[in-house]
């Protein structure tokens, strides 16, 4: 029963890592968001620029550290690597959960959403599966006992691992769990469907009585069901407070609001579009990559001239901001302004592309590998 255990922990805990680690690897730039939120919390922010290589390489040792405990190799340094990370992921995601830090922990990418509590939970039931290893890892014999092969197994892991990261971060997710990925229709994203119910939220009043100074908190409801307001011994005091009464139906895209420099929201007439769009995503014009910029300027001049295409940017920056740059890189395409959080979800590159036609994302590219415009012309734009 013993070695029955220790062989279901070992299976469970490698096969969990070698996932997590694929599934964040799949979209290491988002991981690095993720990242990027527990620096702030921790007054970390000189790392967010680091944030995108740390996560490639997390992704990486997760995976490394799976594959070599399911194979037993190095088991004692396996077993205190497993134990330092579990110690560490269980800490950060106690953290998020007790102090509402940060409301997704990431572990799964955006594959399988979990709550703090939950993921707190997850790290718990691996931290015990974990400590058993520990305390067993001598009972742990390698399926292979040649050195050298051990070594040339460890070193392909490695390079497939960090390859898989880079290459998806170069070239966008192999599977995209965005709700802005290929074939969505948009806009029946953004709303409630028939029979589905929104939140319950409920405004509560803080009052207090001028005559008795006794103070308490009431309901909307119940302020107008007493009829309370009638008295002017009460007052309301501060400003009344929102609480979620009832979780409802959320729609996947919850916060795209796209508009001009003036704040005119043009959200509907560009994504209902029903001829195509060309819409470029560059979330942060400081940080984006000038001669790819370059490269979809004359795209999209190219297109709109020989097509009629109607071809936008996005951005999050301020128009002050996108007007300097528009003028410094003589850009022909149309501004518009995005908070940078659905940016960010549209397309993981800086700048990305996305091909829109009534309102359905037709395709979607890195700028690394943005189709010229004869191949969008003969696939898409001449039919």
């Amino acid at each position: 029963m013993k070695n029955f255990f220790l062989a279901f922990a070992r299976f469970f805990v490698g096969a969990l890592f070698i996932f997590s680690g694929l599934i964040k690897a799949n979209d290491p730039l988002g991981f690095g968001y993720k990242l990027q939120e527990y620096f702030e919390v921790f007054h970390l922010n000189f790392l967010n620029g680091m944030a995108t290589g740390i996560a490639i390489l997390l992704c990486t040792l997760e995976i490394i550290l799976g594959v070599l405990l399911l194979l037993g190799l190095w088991s004692k340094k396996v077993a205190w690597g497993l134990l330092l990370l579990i110690i560490f992921f269980t800490l950060l995601t106690f953290i998020s959960a007790a102090f509402k830090v940060v409301t997704s922990c990431g572990c799964f990418g955006d594959a399988i959403p979990l709550t703090p509590w939950q993921s707190f939970s997850k790290d718990l039931v691996l931290l015990v599966l974990i400590l058993y290893i520990f305390i067993k890892k001598d009972l742990i014999k390698p399926l292979v006992t040649k050195e050298r092969t051990q070594i040339n197994i460890a070193a392909i892991v490695t390079v497939l691992s960090l390859g898989f990261g880079l290459y998806t971060y170069n070239f966008l997710p192999i599977i995209d769990f965005l709700p802005y990925k290929v074939g969505a229709h948009i806009p029946s994203l953004m709303v409630i469907p028939p029979g589905e119910k929104p939140d319950e939220f409920e405004i509560m009043y803080h009052l207090k009585n001028k005559a008795t100074k006794a103070e308490k908190d009431m309901s909307d409801k119940e302020y107008l069901k007493t009829e309370i307001w009638k008295d002017n011994n009460w007052e309301i005091v501060g400003e009344p407070s929102k609480r979620l009464v009832k979780k409802g139906f959320e729609p996947k895209i919850k916060d795209l609001i796209i508009t001009d420099a003036s704040g005119t929201d043009y959200t509907k007439e560009l994504i209902e579009n029903p001829y195509y769009s060309l819409v470029f995503v560059a979330y942060d014009l400081k940080n984006t990559n000038v001669k790819a910029i370059g490269n979809l300027n004359a795209l999209a001049l190219n297109a709109t001239q020989q097509f009629n295409i109607r071809t936008v940017l996005l951005t999050s920056n301020s128009a002050q901001d996108a007007e300097v740059f528009v003028k410094k890189n003589n850009l022909f395409s149309e501004v518009f302004y995005v908070d940078a959080v659905p940016l960010k979800s549209m397309v993981r590159a800086n700048p990305g592309v996305l091909l829109l036609r009534n309102g359905v994302v037709v395709n979607k590219w890195h700028y690394h590998n943005v189709p010229t415009f004869d191949q969008l012309s003969k696939k898409y734009f001449s039919k």
